[in-house]
Protein backbone atom coordinates (compact mmCIF):
# COMPACT_ATOMS: atom_id res chain seq x y z
CA UNK A 1 0.00 0.00 0.00
CA UNK A 2 1.00 3.51 -0.79
CA UNK A 3 0.34 6.23 2.03
CA UNK A 4 1.13 9.78 2.25
CA UNK A 5 1.63 11.45 5.14
CA UNK A 6 1.28 15.51 5.43
CA UNK A 7 1.50 17.39 8.37
CA UNK A 8 0.77 21.20 9.10
CA UNK A 9 3.74 23.06 11.17
CA UNK A 10 1.61 22.80 14.51
CA UNK A 11 0.39 19.25 13.75
CA UNK A 12 4.09 17.93 12.82
CA UNK A 13 5.06 16.22 16.62
CA UNK A 14 1.45 14.65 16.66
CA UNK A 15 2.34 13.23 13.75
CA UNK A 16 5.82 12.19 14.61
CA UNK A 17 4.41 10.34 17.56
CA UNK A 18 2.04 8.54 15.84
CA UNK A 19 4.04 7.21 13.58
CA UNK A 20 6.53 6.32 16.37
CA UNK A 21 3.14 4.02 17.96
CA UNK A 22 2.39 2.73 14.26
CA UNK A 23 6.04 2.48 13.21
CA UNK A 24 5.80 -1.53 12.93
CA UNK A 25 2.86 -1.47 10.47
CA UNK A 26 3.74 1.78 9.07
CA UNK A 27 7.17 -0.12 7.75
CA UNK A 28 5.41 -2.53 5.68
CA UNK A 29 3.71 0.21 3.43
CA UNK A 30 5.47 2.47 0.51
CA UNK A 31 5.78 5.94 2.73
CA UNK A 32 6.02 9.79 1.18
CA UNK A 33 5.42 12.84 2.77
CA UNK A 34 6.07 16.34 2.19
CA UNK A 35 9.58 17.59 2.56
CA UNK A 36 9.70 18.75 6.13
CA UNK A 37 7.51 15.98 7.56
CA UNK A 38 9.01 13.23 5.60
CA UNK A 39 12.45 14.38 6.83
CA UNK A 40 11.21 14.50 10.28
CA UNK A 41 9.52 10.69 10.26
CA UNK A 42 12.86 9.21 8.73
CA UNK A 43 15.38 11.03 11.48
CA UNK A 44 12.86 10.80 14.18
CA UNK A 45 10.80 7.16 13.47
CA UNK A 46 13.59 5.20 11.54
CA UNK A 47 10.88 5.29 8.90
CA UNK A 48 11.85 4.80 5.08
CA UNK A 49 9.84 7.78 3.36
CA UNK A 50 10.57 9.49 0.09
CA UNK A 51 10.66 12.98 0.71
CA UNK A 52 8.80 15.35 -1.75
CA UNK A 53 8.65 18.92 -1.92
CA UNK A 54 7.29 20.87 1.04
CA UNK A 55 3.61 21.36 1.13
CA UNK A 56 3.77 25.50 0.27
CA UNK A 57 6.23 24.42 -2.42
CA UNK A 58 3.99 21.69 -4.18
CA UNK A 59 4.36 18.89 -2.63
CA UNK A 60 0.94 18.81 -1.83
CA UNK A 61 0.01 18.71 -5.80
CA UNK A 62 2.82 15.93 -6.07
CA UNK A 63 0.86 13.97 -3.77
CA UNK A 64 -2.52 14.99 -5.69
CA UNK A 65 -1.18 14.10 -8.82
CA UNK A 66 0.05 10.09 -7.88
CA UNK A 67 -3.42 9.87 -6.31
CA UNK A 68 -5.04 10.52 -9.52
CA UNK A 69 -3.31 7.75 -11.29
CA UNK A 70 -3.47 5.13 -8.46
CA UNK A 71 0.09 5.75 -6.98
CA UNK A 72 -1.52 6.56 -3.66
CA UNK A 73 -3.92 4.69 -1.50
CA UNK A 74 -4.36 6.34 1.83
CA UNK A 75 -3.68 10.23 2.66
CA UNK A 76 -2.78 11.26 6.50
CA UNK A 77 -3.15 14.83 6.58
CA UNK A 78 -2.54 16.65 9.73
CA UNK A 79 -4.28 19.88 9.26
CA UNK A 80 -3.89 22.80 11.66
CA UNK A 81 -7.69 24.31 11.37
CA UNK A 82 -6.78 27.40 13.43
CA UNK A 83 -3.98 28.92 10.80
CA UNK A 84 -4.50 30.11 7.46
CA UNK A 85 -2.42 28.49 5.23
CA UNK A 86 -0.88 30.47 2.02
CA UNK A 87 -1.22 27.09 -0.08
CA UNK A 88 -5.08 26.51 0.78
CA UNK A 89 -5.96 26.21 -2.98
CA UNK A 90 -3.12 22.97 -3.37
CA UNK A 91 -4.81 21.02 -0.06
CA UNK A 92 -8.45 21.77 -0.80
CA UNK A 93 -7.29 20.21 -4.28
CA UNK A 94 -5.46 17.19 -2.66
CA UNK A 95 -8.51 16.54 -0.27
CA UNK A 96 -11.05 16.81 -3.20
CA UNK A 97 -8.79 14.29 -5.44
CA UNK A 98 -9.14 11.95 -2.29
CA UNK A 99 -13.29 12.58 -2.26
CA UNK A 100 -12.65 11.95 -6.35
CA UNK A 101 -10.79 8.82 -6.70
CA UNK A 102 -12.25 7.29 -3.29
CA UNK A 103 -9.09 7.54 -1.45
CA UNK A 104 -9.08 7.20 2.52
CA UNK A 105 -8.06 10.59 3.49
CA UNK A 106 -7.75 11.18 7.52
CA UNK A 107 -7.63 14.85 7.82
CA UNK A 108 -7.00 14.97 12.65
CA UNK A 109 -5.54 12.46 15.14
CA UNK A 110 -8.76 10.60 15.94
CA UNK A 111 -9.53 9.99 12.15
CA UNK A 112 -5.32 9.10 11.45
CA UNK A 113 -5.55 6.78 14.49
CA UNK A 114 -8.42 4.47 12.87
CA UNK A 115 -6.96 4.17 10.04
CA UNK A 116 -3.01 3.81 11.24
CA UNK A 117 -5.07 0.61 13.53
CA UNK A 118 -6.38 -0.69 10.17
CA UNK A 119 -3.19 -1.08 8.75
Amino acid sequence: MHIALIAHDRMKDTLVALAREFAPQLGQHRLMATGTTGGRLCKEVGLQVECLLSGPLGGDLQIGARLAVGEVQAVIFLRDPMTPQPHEPDINALLRACDVHNVVCATNPASARLVLQSL
